[in-house]
Protein backbone atom coordinates (compact mmCIF):
# COMPACT_ATOMS: atom_id res chain seq x y z
CA UNK A 1 0.00 0.00 0.00
CA UNK A 2 2.74 2.59 1.01
CA UNK A 3 4.09 1.75 -2.32
CA UNK A 4 0.98 2.73 -3.99
CA UNK A 5 1.13 5.85 -2.15
CA UNK A 6 4.38 6.89 -3.40
CA UNK A 7 3.70 6.26 -6.91
CA UNK A 8 0.83 8.16 -7.06
CA UNK A 9 2.59 10.99 -5.68
CA UNK A 10 5.33 10.60 -8.09
CA UNK A 11 3.05 10.47 -10.91
CA UNK A 12 0.11 13.07 -9.73
CA UNK A 13 0.10 16.30 -11.77
CA UNK A 14 2.07 19.92 -10.37
CA UNK A 15 -0.76 22.80 -9.75
CA UNK A 16 0.69 24.28 -13.00
CA UNK A 17 0.17 20.91 -14.92
CA UNK A 18 -3.03 20.51 -14.22
CA UNK A 19 -4.05 23.95 -14.92
CA UNK A 20 -2.27 23.53 -18.47
CA UNK A 21 -4.47 20.06 -18.50
CA UNK A 22 -7.95 21.51 -17.63
CA UNK A 23 -7.58 24.66 -19.75
CA UNK A 24 -6.77 22.28 -23.12
CA UNK A 25 -9.26 19.19 -22.40
CA UNK A 26 -13.18 19.79 -23.71
CA UNK A 27 -14.85 16.75 -22.17
CA UNK A 28 -15.60 15.70 -18.72
CA UNK A 29 -17.61 13.42 -17.16
CA UNK A 30 -19.85 13.87 -14.47
CA UNK A 31 -20.67 11.78 -11.63
CA UNK A 32 -24.09 12.55 -9.61
CA UNK A 33 -26.26 10.71 -7.41
CA UNK A 34 -29.92 9.20 -7.60
CA UNK A 35 -32.75 9.49 -4.82
CA UNK A 36 -31.74 5.48 -4.77
CA UNK A 37 -28.39 6.02 -4.67
CA UNK A 38 -27.74 4.93 -7.81
CA UNK A 39 -24.87 6.63 -9.67
CA UNK A 40 -25.60 9.07 -12.88
CA UNK A 41 -22.62 9.51 -15.81
CA UNK A 42 -22.96 11.90 -18.48
CA UNK A 43 -20.48 14.17 -20.74
CA UNK A 44 -20.50 18.09 -20.70
CA UNK A 45 -17.91 20.58 -22.02
CA UNK A 46 -16.66 23.08 -19.10
CA UNK A 47 -14.20 25.84 -18.32
CA UNK A 48 -11.62 25.58 -15.80
CA UNK A 49 -10.76 28.98 -13.75
CA UNK A 50 -7.84 27.93 -12.16
CA UNK A 51 -10.00 27.64 -8.42
CA UNK A 52 -13.87 26.19 -9.75
CA UNK A 53 -15.13 24.00 -13.05
CA UNK A 54 -17.53 25.87 -14.41
CA UNK A 55 -19.66 23.00 -16.13
CA UNK A 56 -23.11 24.35 -18.66
CA UNK A 57 -25.80 22.13 -18.16
CA UNK A 58 -29.11 21.33 -19.92
CA UNK A 59 -31.70 22.03 -16.65
CA UNK A 60 -34.32 19.73 -17.92
CA UNK A 61 -31.65 16.82 -17.56
CA UNK A 62 -31.17 14.01 -15.21
CA UNK A 63 -28.19 15.94 -13.65
CA UNK A 64 -29.77 18.91 -13.16
CA UNK A 65 -32.64 17.44 -11.04
CA UNK A 66 -30.21 15.03 -9.45
CA UNK A 67 -28.35 18.18 -8.55
CA UNK A 68 -31.56 19.99 -7.03
CA UNK A 69 -32.10 17.40 -4.41
CA UNK A 70 -28.23 16.19 -3.84
CA UNK A 71 -25.40 18.54 -4.35
CA UNK A 72 -22.38 16.10 -4.23
CA UNK A 73 -20.65 16.04 -7.37
CA UNK A 74 -17.75 14.13 -9.17
CA UNK A 75 -15.94 15.11 -12.38
CA UNK A 76 -13.36 13.28 -14.26
CA UNK A 77 -11.01 14.33 -16.93
CA UNK A 78 -9.06 12.38 -19.18
CA UNK A 79 -6.86 11.75 -21.92
CA UNK A 80 -4.64 9.50 -23.76
CA UNK A 81 -4.87 6.36 -25.58
CA UNK A 82 -1.69 4.10 -24.67
CA UNK A 83 -1.19 3.12 -21.30
CA UNK A 84 2.25 5.46 -20.74
CA UNK A 85 -0.04 8.11 -21.71
CA UNK A 86 -2.82 8.22 -19.65
CA UNK A 87 -3.60 10.95 -17.38
CA UNK A 88 -6.17 12.66 -15.89
CA UNK A 89 -7.95 14.39 -12.59
CA UNK A 90 -10.70 13.71 -10.66
CA UNK A 91 -12.77 16.36 -8.79
CA UNK A 92 -14.98 16.04 -6.31
CA UNK A 93 -16.91 18.04 -4.06
CA UNK A 94 -20.59 20.04 -3.99
CA UNK A 95 -22.44 21.69 -7.12
CA UNK A 96 -23.41 25.60 -6.80
CA UNK A 97 -25.84 26.94 -8.86
CA UNK A 98 -24.88 30.52 -10.36
CA UNK A 99 -26.89 32.35 -12.44
CA UNK A 100 -30.62 32.33 -13.76
CA UNK A 101 -31.56 28.96 -14.49
CA UNK A 102 -32.28 28.33 -17.79
CA UNK A 103 -29.78 31.06 -18.41
CA UNK A 104 -30.81 33.92 -20.68
CA UNK A 105 -28.14 36.54 -20.12
CA UNK A 106 -30.03 38.26 -17.54
CA UNK A 107 -26.43 40.66 -16.37
CA UNK A 108 -24.35 38.12 -14.19
CA UNK A 109 -20.91 39.47 -12.80
CA UNK A 110 -19.53 36.13 -11.45
CA UNK A 111 -20.56 34.36 -14.59
CA UNK A 112 -18.64 36.92 -16.99
CA UNK A 113 -15.33 35.60 -16.75
CA UNK A 114 -16.74 31.84 -17.06
CA UNK A 115 -18.79 32.66 -20.21
CA UNK A 116 -15.97 34.51 -21.80
CA UNK A 117 -13.75 31.59 -21.71
CA UNK A 118 -16.40 29.22 -22.50
CA UNK A 119 -17.50 31.25 -25.73
CA UNK A 120 -13.86 31.71 -26.56
CA UNK A 121 -13.16 28.03 -26.05
CA UNK A 122 -16.41 26.39 -27.64
CA UNK A 123 -17.40 28.74 -30.39
CA UNK A 124 -14.41 31.02 -31.14
CA UNK A 125 -17.03 33.67 -30.04
CA UNK A 126 -16.56 36.45 -27.52
CA UNK A 127 -19.72 36.74 -26.19
CA UNK A 128 -22.15 33.69 -25.05
CA UNK A 129 -24.98 32.81 -26.41
CA UNK A 130 -27.91 31.83 -24.78
CA UNK A 131 -30.18 29.13 -25.88
CA UNK A 132 -32.56 29.60 -22.79
CA UNK A 133 -32.10 25.27 -22.15
CA UNK A 134 -28.68 25.87 -20.19
CA UNK A 135 -27.54 27.03 -17.06
CA UNK A 136 -24.51 26.85 -14.86
CA UNK A 137 -22.92 24.53 -12.18
CA UNK A 138 -20.16 25.46 -10.04
CA UNK A 139 -17.92 22.90 -8.78
CA UNK A 140 -14.94 24.46 -6.12
CA UNK A 141 -13.36 20.95 -5.81
CA UNK A 142 -13.06 19.68 -2.25
CA UNK A 143 -10.55 17.15 -3.11
CA UNK A 144 -8.28 16.90 -6.29
CA UNK A 145 -6.73 13.35 -7.57
CA UNK A 146 -4.55 13.80 -10.34
CA UNK A 147 -1.78 11.05 -12.70
CA UNK A 148 0.27 11.25 -15.48
CA UNK A 149 1.24 8.03 -16.36
CA UNK A 150 3.77 9.88 -18.76
CA UNK A 151 5.92 10.61 -15.69
CA UNK A 152 6.33 6.58 -15.09
CA UNK A 153 9.94 5.64 -15.38
CA UNK A 154 10.43 3.66 -18.91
Amino acid sequence: MADTQRRGRRIMMTQGELDAFLWAQRTCRVATVGGDGAPHVGALWFIWDGTALWLYSITRSKRWAQLRKDPRIAVVVDDGHAYGELRGAELAGRAEFVGEAPRTGEPCPELDAPERLFAQKYFGMATMPHDGRHAWLRLTPESVASWDFRKIPG
